[in-house]
């Protein structure tokens, strides 16, 4: 059985909506028992054979409509022959779709149904519309322009009405926007044409407020005006143990094992507990000192923690991550400190990942049982969520 090649699919006749359709969900039905393939959805059929070639109508005077198996087109009239009839080969060669068919065929042997993410194909314009739904419609239209293929659950198919995964594909090489992410997988194909898939959410939960930095209260209980210097590139503040101990600000000076003494706090702590009036410190000298240490970073990273807290977790360094965060989300006192749970990168919102530094990131975090999480920052305030973890389909 051939397909053939015209205005960007392929059309298949015969029993093409039996066998491919109605069986195994491949394409969208059309008249008369024929079905229309994308050509990722025609390349694996190629690729196992139950399409013996694919017709390039692009190869002869005029544009057939497509054609059936008998080798007639819609309108009854013979195909030319001299068509150029391609193979698995020469059709990946012609519609430039190894990576997508790397990824179609993977979640083929993993027992799944998908469609490509094109307009009119069953379950896609509703699984796109419902993810619209879910989120702010200019984003979503924004990320949905980036979806290869609406997955279904195992033992569904695009007549069934549910999905599974929304996924994007791209090389190891791409940049990919971190605005385009959230709500899709993102499929990698690395140069050996291994592939990793990565869950993306841009609604993770992150303690109990919303992150805007509006609607946490200040702890009326923080001590006011403790006594507190300025040095190098931190914060020592004497007769705080209670901020230590029992809101863990800072780290001891004396070292993690004393039990008494001055408490050391980051630039980021001390302008956050500056600004609240809990050590008796100008807040402008601060965030001086800490512009001039770090550069406009600080104010990005000054906001996630601040969004973080009114949150109501509690974030710590994460330079030994590699990241600017670790985060607690729950805390009693030092003495019963449990494992931090995520990682917390502060970026600027028009950041691109690399997949490889996306990998990297993920990777270690998940090797110390941690969520990777970024704090997409502008510089109005506004930050946007985004969690990153490797997922097995």
């Amino acid at each position: 059985m051939d397909g053939t090649l015209a205005d960007g699919v392929v059309r298949v006749g015969g029993d093409a909506r039996q066998r491919f359709y109605d069986a195994r969900g491949y394409g969208r039905p059309l008249d008369r028992n024929r079905i229309e393939l994308a050509p990722v959805e025609a390349a694996h059929l190629l690729s196992r054979g139950d399409l013996a070639a694919v017709v390039d109508e692009r190869g002869v005077d005029g544009d057939a409509d497509g054609v059936d198996a008998d080798g007639v087109d819609a309108g009854g009239a013979d195909v030319d022959s001299d068509a150029p009839r391609l193979n698995f080969r020469a059709f990946l060669v012609r519609t430039g779709a190894a990576l997508r068919f790397a990824v179609y065929k993977d979640l083929r042997d993993r027992g799944f149904y998908l469609s490509p993410a094109r307009e009119g194909w069953p379950g896609v314009d509703d699984a796109l519309t419902s993810a619209a739904d879910e989120r702010d419609s200019s984003e979503a239209a924004a990320s949905n322009a980036e979806v290869d293929f609406v997955v279904y659950p195992r033992g569904k198919g695009p007549w069934d009405g549910e999905v599974a995964y929304r996924v994007r594909v791209v090389g190891e090489r791409e940049s990919v926007p971190a605005s385009s992410l959230g709500g899709v997988v993102l499929a990698v194909v690395d140069e050996d044409g291994d592939l990793t898939y990565f869950e993306t959410d841009d609604d993770p939960e992150l303690g109990g407020g919303d992150g805007s930095g509006d609607d946490g209260a200040p702890d009326e209980t923080v001590p006011t005006d403790v006594e507190a210097d300025l040095l190098d590139d931190r914060v020592v503040c004497y007769d705080a143990d209670d901020l230590y101990e029992n809101r863990f600000y800072g780290q001891r000076l004396f070292g993690r094992n004393a039990d008494e003494g001055p408490i050391q706090l980051s630039l980021v702590e001390g302008t956050y507990l500056a600004e609240r009036g809990a050590i008796d410190l100008e807040s402008e000298a601060v965030v001086a000192l800490a512009r001039d240490v770090e550069g406009e970073r600080f104010d990005r990273r000054l906001r996630a923690y601040a969004a973080l807290r009114d949150r109501g977790v509690v974030p710590k360094s994460g330079f030994k991550f590699g990241a600017d965060f670790r985060v607690y989300e729950e805390f009693t006192d030092v003495d019963s400190l449990s494992h931090s749970t995520d990682l917390v990168r502060v970026l600027a919102p028009e950041h691109a990942f690399y997949p490889r530094d996306l990998s990297l990131d993920v990777r270690l975090a998940g090797g110390v049982r941690k969520r990777m999480v970024f704090a997409l920052t502008g510089a109005n305030g506004q930050i946007d969520w985004l969690s990153v973890a490797r997922l097995t389909p």
